[in-house]
C-alpha cells in the first residue's frame, strides 16, 4: 500500500486524483504541487465566461476552501517541479526542496507556443486565470484585435472579442478554423459564422512578425507583407506538454508523458489530464486528450491504480466550445482523414449531428446545437458502429 502519494499539477486532473484517493478510503499522506499560487480552478471559462466578464474570477475554483482542507492534503502551490530522481524516488522543486514519493502522479498540463516578438505588451497567450485577466484588461482598453490561431481557443477568444464590441482579426495558416479538430466541412461552418458576426478572416497565411511601436504592439505583419493594425493580439497556435522538468528522468517522453493503458509510465509513477499520452484500448490508438472532462476522469483512473484496481482508462472523450450562440460538442476521436457524414439535422439550419468513420466505423459524433440528439448518438462510438458512409439520406459535410 502506497503510504506517501505526491501530485505535481495542482489543476483539474490534480485534484480529482487526490479526492478520488480520499474518497476511496486513502488514509496517508498526500502532497499536492501547483506552480501557481491559486487554488485549484476551472480552465475552460476563461476563454469564455472570464474574459467576456460574465464571471467573477472567484467563480472558477473548482472548490472551497471546506473541501480543500477535507482533502487533509499538503499543498505546496507558487512552486514548480524542476527535476525527478527516480531511484531516489524524490521529485526536485525551485528553490532546492526535494519530496518524496511511494507513488508519483504528473499532471503538469500544457505550456502554449509562442512565436518570436510575443513578448511586447499587448501581445498576449491564454492559459492562466492570470492570463485572462490581463488579456480582458487589454480587450476593455483596446478597439483592434488580431487573434493568431483558429483552433478551440482563438476561434472562442474571436467570438467573446468580437461581441464586447472589438474589431476583430482572425487568422490562420490554414484554409478554415477548426480544421485540426474536425476537419474542412465543420471548419467552413465556423468560418461562415464569424464572418456573419463580423470577424475578418485571414486565411491560408502565417505570421511575419508583430510591428512594435514604443515598446507595445501596433500592428501585426503577415506572410504576404499585409499589416493589420492591432491593440490587442492573442496568440493561441496550441500547446506543448509541459515535460521539460522530466527531461534527465529516464521516462519515455514523446507527445507527452508515454502510458500504458493503465495510465502507469513506470513502476509507480502516473500521468493524468492534458500531459498524459496513454493507449486507449477502447480505439486501440495511443491519445494525449487536451480536454477538460478527461482531466478529471482520467484522475480519477489514476487513484484507482494506484489503490490497486489495475482498470484499463478507456474513455469516450467529450468536448464541446462555445461561440456565439453556438454549442458545438463531441464525442470521440476525430482522425484526419475521416469520413464525416450529417445523421441528423441540417448544417444549413446550424442544428445537427455528424458522424466521422474511421475504416467503416464510426469513432465520433459531433453535434451544433443539438444536445439531446448527440447524447443519444454517442452510442454508435461507444460500440463502434458501422459508419453509414454515403447511404444517408442526410448529406454530408
Amino acid at each position: 500500500m502506497h503510504r506517501d502519494v505526491l501530485i505535481v499539477g495542482a489543476s483539474a486532473a490534480g485534484l480529482a486524483t487526490a479526492e478520488a484517493l480520499r474518497n476511496k478510503g486513502y488514509d496517508g499522506r498526500l502532497t499536492l504541487v501547483g506552480d501557481e499560487a491559486h487554488l485549484p480552478y476551472d480552465r475552460p471559462p476563461l476563454s469564455k465566461q472570464v474574459l467576456s466578464g460574465a464571471w467573477q474570477p472567484e467563480r472558477v475554483r473548482l472548490r472551497d476552501d471546506q473541501a480543500i482542507d477535507k482533502l487533509d492534503a499538503e499543498l505546496r502551490l507558487g512552486r514548480r517541479a524542476v527535476g525527478l530522481d527516480i531511484t531516489g524516488r524524490k521529485v526536485l522543486l525551485d528553490g532546492g526542496d526535494r519530496l518524496a514519493y511511494d507513488a508519483l502522479v504528473i499532471a503538469t498540463g500544457v505550456t502554449p507556443r509562442r512565436l518570436p516578438g510575443d513578448d511586447l505588451e499587448g501581445v498576449h497567450v491564454l492559459r492562466t486565470l492570470d492570463d485572462a485577466l490581463a488579456l480582458r484588461a487589454d480587450l476593455l482598453d483596446g478597439s483592434k484585435a488580431v487573434v493568431v490561431g483558429a483552433g478551440f481557443l482563438g476561434a472562442e477568444v474571436a467570438a467573446v472579442a468580437r461581441t464586447m464590441g472589438l474589431e476583430v482579426t482572425l487568422i490562420d495558416p490554414l484554409p478554415v478554423p477548426m480544421r485540426r479538430q474536425f476537419g474542412d466541412g465543420i471548419g467552413k461552418l465556423v468560418g461562415q459564422m464569424h464572418s456573419e458576426h463580423g470577424v475578418a478572416l485571414r486565411l491560408g497565411v502565417g505570421v511575419a512578425r508583430f510591428v512594435e511601436s514604443a515598446g507595445r504592439v501596433s500592428a501585426v505583419e503577415l506572410a504576404d507583407g499585409t499589416k493589420l493594425d492591432a491593440d490587442v493580439v492573442v496568440v493561441g497556435v496550441g500547446s506543448t506538454p509541459t515535460t521539460g522538468w522530466l527531461a534527465d528522468s529516464g521516462l519515455t517522453l514523446g507527445n507527452g508523458v508515454e502510458c500504458d493503458a493503465e495510465c502507469r509510465t513506470a513502476p509507480g509513477i502516473y500521468a493524468a489530464g492534458d500531459v498524459a499520452s496513454w493507449h486507449n484500448p477502447h480505439f486501440g490508438v495511443r491519445m494525449r486528450v487536451e480536454h477538460r472532462l478527461n482531466a478529471t476522469e482520467q484522475g480519477m483512473a489514476v487513484a484507482a491504480n494506484i489503490l490497486g484496481e489495475q482498470r484499463p482508462f478507456a474513455p469516450v472523450p467529450y468536448f464541446w466550445s462555445d461561440q456565439y450562440d453556438a454549442r458545438i460538442q463531441a464525442y470521440g476521436i476525430f482522425p484526419e482523414h475521416a469520413d464525416v457524414t450529417v445523421v441528423h439535422g441540417s448544417p444549413e439550419d446550424r442544428k445537427f449531428v455528424a458522424a466521422y468513420g474511421h475504416e467503416g466505423k464510426v469513432v465520433g459524433v459531433l453535434g451544433w446545437n443539438s444536445h439531446r440528439e448527440l447524447r443519444t448518438l454517442r452510442q454508435l462510438v461507444v460500440d463502434l458502429a458501422p459508419h453509414p458512409g454515403k447511404r444517408t439520406t442526410e448529406g454530408r459535410l
